[in-house]
């Protein structure tokens, strides 16, 4: 499981972005890989799934 904070998320939209812990990577999250509803700030463990255009992180929940 990986460690981050939600930077930014649309819920109008359905989509945000994670920032890793170390800092390093921001991973796009869509609402679908949200296992608990998420506000930008928030701490979250998440894991990483090849997606179209990229690592997307799946399986989101609140830290």
């Amino acid at each position: 499981m990986q460690q981050g904070t939600i930077k930014f998320f649309n819920e109008t939209k359905g989509f945000g972005f994670i920032k890793a812990a170390d800092g390093s990577t921001e991973y796009f999250v869509h609402v679908s890989g949200l296992k608990d509803e998420v506000r930008e700030g928030d701490e979250v463990t998440f894991e990483l799934q090849e997606g179209r255009k990229g690592l997307n992180a799946v399986n989101v929940k609140l830290a």
